[in-house]
This record gives C-alpha cells, structure tokens and sequence, in this order.
C-alpha cells in the first residue's frame, strides 16, 4: 500500500459563481465546520442551517486558467467501442491497494452554495398555498407537483451563458482528471466522491442547456435520450449518465445507499446537495441522504395495507433488492424515523408507484413572463410562489420546535491510517 499523500485541485474554471443572493441575505447560512480528534481520523462536524430564502439573483459564472495534472502511470487505454460493457467498463473497478490522492472539489462545493435551494426535511403533508396561488388557480405558475417543498431546487432560471458554459469545461476537466490519474488507484471513498460529482456536474450540465423543459426524461443529447447518451469519455471509454450509475458504482458499491449520492433532475429523485462529495464526506452525507429521502412522500406512503414505493427502487432491484418487498423494506427501515417505521410496520405488501417526474428547478422548468410587484427584475410568479411556500414551511417547523438544518461528517484519514477507513462498500 502506497502511503504518499497528493491533493489535486481542481482548476478555477467555476470560480466566480454565482452571487444568489435572497433579498440581499443568501439562500441559506454557510456551513460551518469544527474538526476534533478520533481514532485513526479527524472527524469535522458540518453544520448547515437555513435562513429564509426569496428570490435570487442572477447566475454568472467566471473562466480562469487551468492546473497542472500530475502524470499518470497507467497512460490512457485505447478500447474498442464495440466491446460489451462490462468488459469495457471493468478497468473502473477500484484496486485493493490505494495511492493516498484526494481531489479538492471547492469550486463544485461553492458553485452547489450558491445554485441550489434546499426545501427542508419533508413534513409528509400537502405544500402550503399561498393567496397568490390560490388566485391563480388552474393557472397557477411554476409547480403543480405535492413534492415540490421536499427536496432541493436549482436555480436554472437566473443561470447566462457563460455560467452554462463553464459547467461544461468543469466536466471535462474531471474527464482529464481521470484521464491523467489513475482513478482507480485512489481510495474507494474518492473515487466514489469522483463518480458522483462527475455525474451531478453533467446532469446540470445538459439540463441547464436545454432549459426550459418540464421533465428531464423527456431531453435528448445529440437525438439520444439524456441517460443513454455518451457525451462523457475517461480512458478511451465512452459512457452514459446511465454507464455512470449502473455499471461502474453498482457493479463495484455493494453498499444500496449509493443510490441518494446520483442526482436525476427531477424532483422525485434523491435530492441536489449544497455540498460537494470529497473521500471524507462520502459515507456521511449518502446516510443523510437516505435518511432524508426515505422519510419523505417522495419515497413512500401507505394506501390501505400496501406501501407505496418510490419506482426508483424498482429500476435499481436487480443491483441491490432481488427480493423487492422485504429488500426494500429492511433499507427503508435502517434509516426510517418513528413515523415512516409505524408504515412499514402497517402495511404488508409493496408495490412501486411513486415517481414525480417534475424537472426540480426554483421555477418549474418554465421561463415565465410575468414578474412579481416588487421583487427583483426577472423573478417569475413560479419562482416567488415556491420561495414564499418554503417559507411558510420553515416558519411552521420553527414554531414546533422541529429541525430545519442537517450536520454530516468529514472523516480525515491520518498518516499511517488504512486509505480505505470508514469507506463505503
């Protein structure tokens, strides 16, 4: 095991991201961190509290110059297109014996601070209406969705041209990571930190080039639809969205919390974090997610005596719930709180219905030309509805004393320590 320590950084192409701000107040607080000593690491507490929010800003982004990669021992592979998958994709498998390298990924972490809106743990009711919407009635702009206060949104409407093409040079400059580093040879929680952003990074990509849409099943990349498109190339290898999740993580994660780390664009996925993946976050944050995801009625509700399942645990069966009802009922009970485990408990038979395909975007996929009295130029109805609706739901869980904000983890593993420590399977 090699026990040299390199950090990569990530260039500052995405530098200068962004300056959503909320009524001059940003979206939400930044997070803060405390790092203490334990066995073998440091665990940081990362705290992230959530101020109210309202309409944002304008989205700009900043090109600078690249960095320097360090040189790769592998070289890059040249493999035939038309070998199958699962040949041409076993060069991603990690290794048994780990290079201490992390990349620095604070550029991604700043750009999701600033793009992304969190909605808050799900209250498991109907999203608040104000008078405005009521009014509008079968009119009404931006979401029709009951999940659209789960989650998080993105805030594709205030995004130029130049904070959409960055995203794109940010992706490729991940693909030359990979392509000058030997992937593979890092620690397994990095390359799964690797796999996650390159995957989120492009997922935002495509769709904030095709904005505005409704439902981002629906986009196509180059005539091809978005998951089965191969726009992204590592190593000679050409690959999907869909290659990405299904076989380099699934193939080579047994762990089905993986699942939460893959954002889809809709609102019925596991949500946009304002946190970027590292190696010392990954296994922290992916048990937030879950826990998040499997406590709202994004993931599952009881009609009679059948739980009603979110269909995404259903187009993962064959990876990580052969035995679909009582798999999916033992996951969703780890990470259940007191409520979702009385459902669980309640119901005997599980069927997978649930999905909102809904694009998560703060305006609802749609570039409204109606502004609001008052508020910002360019802020649509949609937007304002949204953002006045979370508020509402903010002040609520406030008054009941329930928490609005989340703390994750960072593990830091110190010389000497297994590179692998505290990984996820």
């Amino acid at each position: 095991m090699q026990t040299g320590a390199a950090r990569m950084t990530l260039s500052s192409r995405l530098a200068s991201l962004i300056a959503l701000a909320v009524c001059g107040a940003p979206l939400a607080a930044q997070d803060k961190t405390n790092t203490g000593a334990n066995t073998g690491t440091n665990t940081g507490a990362n705290t992230e509290a959530n101020a109210p929010a309202s309409a944002p800003g304008p989205v700009s982004i900043t090109k600078a110059q690249g960095y320097a990669l360090p040189q790769s021992t592998a070289g890059t592979l040249a493999l035939q297109s038309a070998a199958p998958d699962t040949a041409r994709f076993a060069i991603f498998a990690p290794t048994t014996s780990p290079v201490r390298h992390r990349i620095d990924y604070e550029i991604w972490d700043y750009a999701l601070k600033q793009m992304v809106v969190w909605m808050g743990p799900s209250m498991r009711q109907r999203p608040y209406i104000t008078q405005q919407g009521a009014a509008q009635g079968r009119i009404r702009a931006g979401h029709n969705s009951r999940f659209r206060n789960e989650g998080s949104m993105v805030a594709f409407s205030r995004m130029d041209q130049s904070a959409i093409a960055s995203f794109s040079d940010y992706r490729e400059e991940l693909e030359q990571v990979a392509d000058t580093l030997n992937i593979t040879t890092l620690p397994r929680n990095e390359q799964l930190a690797f796999w996650f952003n390159l995957h989120n990074v492009a997922m935002v990509e495509q769709i904030a080039n095709n904005w505005p849409m409704r439902q981002p099943r629906f986009l196509e990349v180059d005539g091809v639809p978005l998951n089965e498109a191969k726009f992204i190339t590592i190593r000679g290898v050409s690959m999907s969205l869909r290659d990405i999740r299904e076989n380099i993580v699934f193939a080579n994660w047994r762990d089905p919390k993986v699942i939460y780390g893959f954002w889809l664009g809709e609102i019925g996925s596991p949500s946009l974090e304002r946190a970027a993946f590292t190696g010392g976050n990954v296994s922290s944050l992916l048990s937030l997610k879950a826990e998040e995801y499997i406590n709202s009625l994004r993931a599952n509700e009881k009609r009679g005596k059948t739980l009603h399942v979110s269909t995404l645990y259903e187009d993962v069966s064959r990876f990580y719930f052969p035995d679909f009802g009582a798999d999916v009922r033992a996951h969703m009970a780890e990470f259940a709180n007191e409520d979702v485990a009385k459902l669980i408990e309640r119901t005997v038979e599980t069927k997978a219905s649930i999905r909102e395909w809904d694009i998560a975007d703060l305006s609802g996929g749609r570039r409204d030309s109606i502004a609001v009295q008052g508020s910002r130029p360019g802020v649509s109805a949609g937007m304002a509805e949204i953002l006045v609706q979370r508020d509402r739901k903010f002040r609520k869980l406030e008054k009941e004393e329930l928490p609005t904000g989340r703390v994750y983890f960072t593990e830091i593993v110190l010389p000497g320590a297994d590179p692998n420590s505290g990984q996820v399977d």
